[in-house]
């Protein structure tokens, strides 16, 4: 899943971009609200942080144009103020949450994963599935017929995005901008390093495989054959 985070106050910005990079989010970080619209429309964003206070034009005003363009991407807001006219205003030009600060981030992180799950039209329920497989996108447990995967950051990542995409291929490329923010210099190979980590959790001693390698196209999860 990939975050914009946009706020001029660099140790906060920092602190933010480490804690959802942690939890396994592509991040892209700015601080000034120019260049976070920059970022927003050249997109696409599973969610965007906005501080209001920044440099350049402020965080509503981003969010007006972004939203005036089109721009459907759930965005929270975030500010210092904790007036009830500050909220209104937020919320009236397009904002889908707002926060104040200073705030705990598991509430940020747990409010981000509400907004994600809105979009996605699985405000029922957190359980993805493909056959065997389910993974709870609010506890981030995984298990294959009642065996629990244990998972890190970047592989539950990539596994949410395969479950989010059920039956569809997801080439190399889709994958990895999905996953890794776009200043990402690493391995040209990273997403096959970790379509590889997760087989051998997800399918060995498997009579059945899930992830399926499709030759010069990428990768799909699917409960049929490929």
């Amino acid at each position: 899943m990939r975050v914009l985070v946009a706020d001029d106050e660099k140790a906060l910005n920092d602190v933010l971009t480490r804690t959802l990079t942690d939890e396994g989010y592509a991040v892209d970080s700015v601080y000034d609200g120019d260049t976070a619209l920059e970022y927003l429309e050249a997109g696409p964003y599973d969610a965007a942080v906005l501080d209001i206070m920044m440099p350049g034009i402020d965080g509503i005003e981003v969010l007006r144009r972004y939203r005036e363009g089109g721009g459907s991407s759930p965005i929270l807001l975030l500010t210092a103020r904790d007036g009830v006219d500050d909220r209104v205003r937020g919320l009236d030009s397009g904002a889908d949450d707002y926060l104040v600060k200073p705030f705990m981030f598991p509430e940020l992180l747990a409010r981000l994963r509400v907004l994600m799950r809105r979009r996605d039209g699985a405000e029922r329920s957190s359980v993805l599935r493909c056959g065997p497989l389910s993974l709870d996108t609010a506890s981030h447990r995984a298990e294959r017929s009642g065996r629990v995967i244990e998972l890190s950051a970047k592989e539950y990542a990539i596994l949410e995005y395969m479950m989010h995409n059920v039956g569809m291929i997801l080439s190399r490329e889709n994958i990895r901008s999905h996953i890794w923010s776009w200043d990402y210099e690493g391995e040209s190979n990273v997403v096959d390093v970790y379509i590889r980590y997760l087989r051998k959790k997800i399918d060995d001693g498997e009579d059945k495989r899930l992830i399926h390698t499709i030759r010069g196209s990428g990768y799909m999860l699917s409960e049929d054959d490929a």
